[in-house]
């Protein structure tokens, strides 16, 4: 099967190491996406607070799946918009699937243990191949060799009762109905 864009145009949505307007769309579309659950569950929307100024942010990522364990790679490497707010967040965030938001740490995994988590992600996440200069089918070998480059984060699951860092605050309850003859009564002077 043909890819929708080739690997050079793909590489030139990202080439300041961040997304032109395309790959926006594209992260829109995705996020989208994976909030309504149209693809398998390896695809979640990640939900960091800003690194300036705290406000939530989100990136569609595909999640690689390596021993029972989720991990994040960062196909863009070390200087990554989501790879910052996760570490100035101290990994503390929030991954979206569908509806269902789940709050999580992100624990860095050391450079030396990441080659069979970025081989099986190449495997799994079609969109990262051109941005992660080793074939998807190449030994372990050739993927340490590029490990260091590449941000590669555990996902660890968060009791129910931690807090969500990258939620929107509950609003404020609408103030009640009042009739006209209640708003009447309250503007009379009262009796003293």
């Amino acid at each position: 099967m043909r890819p929708l864009i080739s690997d050079d145009a793909a590489r030139a949505m990202y080439a300041s190491g961040r997304g032109n307007a395309t790959a926006r769309r594209f992260s829109r579309f995705w996020i989208t996406a994976f909030a309504a659950g149209l693809f398998p569950r390896r695809g979640v929307t990640l939900e960091v607070p800003g690194r300036r100024g705290g406000r939530p942010t989100r990136f569609p990522l595909v999640a690689a799946d390596v021993g029972g364990r989720w991990y994040l790679v960062s196909m863009l490497g070390e200087d990554c918009n989501w790879v910052r707010n996760v570490r100035a967040a101290d990994g503390l965030v929030t991954l979206r699937r569908r509806r269902r938001r789940r709050a999580c740490r992100l624990a860095e995994v050391p450079a030396a243990d990441r080659p069979p988590i970025l081989k099986r992600y190449l495997a799994k996440a079609p969109g990262g191949r051109p941005h992660i200069p080793v074939d998807r089918h190449a030994p372990l070998a050739d993927f340490a060799a590029v490990a260091s480059r590449y941000p590669v984060f555990r996902v660890e699951t968060l009791p129910a009762a931690a807090t969500r860092p990258a939620e929107r605050p509950e609003p404020a309850p609408a103030p009640r109905a009042r009739s006209r003859a209640t708003r009447a009564a309250e503007r009379r002077p009262a009796d003293g």
